[in-house]
């Protein structure tokens, strides 16, 4: 298994400007709601977020709704899986194992999300149909999206290794048959990307539905990659999914002060 490491001196530049964990809590709750509002976590799935000192993170518990889930509710586990803080009795997901293994082997990983959307898992369901950059802000996903073959739940550090190990350098991921895994820097960069994921592989499945599919080829997604500045993109469709939460009560305005 390859593990990807920072250098010491990002590292130590990266710690000074980390959120504080009041923050990621915030984001985490927020990004839960948002993708639960948008359909796409819906009953089951999670958002974490690596804690600063990269060997804790944050996410909700097994049993909490995804509708209702506060900054306040959220767990704080260790690289095994292990509740560290939290009200007692209460457990992590099953599929913790997911999170611990790939934060344990990504560095550059500070937020997960797994979900089980539906129209795009139905690109592991057919054989010479792979789900490719057919969005222009799909170009997240230019390296690919590798299908991980075995599609019982995550429920134990070995299984968790094995999606490491097809997860490989990679950005997203699927599982076959159950549902997709989606990395970045940021909380707020793993919910955008949640969507692009999605929309990207809706587009495709009409697209299949009226002629041949034309995913995006090397040409274009290198011309886009050079006009695409992805801070702003971020913060611009962060605010624009808040903002709309905000006025449909989803989360209170407090939480994105």
């Amino acid at each position: 298994m390859q593990v990807h490491k920072k250098s010491d001196g990002a590292a130590a530049a990266e710690a000074a400007d980390a959120p504080s964990e009041a923050s990621l809590r915030l984001d985490v709750a927020m990004s839960t709601r948002l993708l639960n509002s948008l359909k796409i976590l819906e009953y089951s799935g999670h958002v974490s977020a690596r804690l600063p000192g990269g060997v804790t993170f944050l996410i909700q518990p097994q049993e909490k709704s995804r509708a209702e889930v506060s900054p306040d509710d959220l767990l704080v586990c260790d690289l095994d899986g292990k509740v560290v803080s939290g009200q007692t009795g209460i457990k992590p997901p099953s599929e913790v194992f997911l999170h611990c293994e790939i934060y344990r082997a990504r560095a550059d990983v500070n937020s997960i999300a797994h979900f089980h959307h539906d129209v795009t898992n139905v690109f592991t369901l057919v054989e010479d149909v792979p789900l490719l950059p057919f969005k222009n802000h799909a170009i997240r996903w230019k390296s690919g999206i590798p299908v991980h073959p075995d599609p019982a739940h995550v429920d134990d550090a070995e299984r968790g290794r094995g999606i490491v190990e097809t997860l490989g350098p990679h950005h997203a991921m699927q599982i076959r048959a159950h549902g997709q895994i989606v990395t970045a820097e940021t909380v707020r960069g793993v919910f955008i990307d949640s969507l692009h994921l999605v929309e990207n592989a809706e587009a495709a499945y009409r697209a299949a539905a009226i002629g041949k599919l034309k995913p995006l080829t090397e040409a274009e997604i290198e011309s886009f990659s050079h006009s695409f500045r992805r801070g702003h993109h971020i913060r611009k469709l962060w605010n624009y999914y808040a903002r709309g939460a905000i006025r449909d009560g989803i989360f209170p305005e407090a939480w994105n002060a």
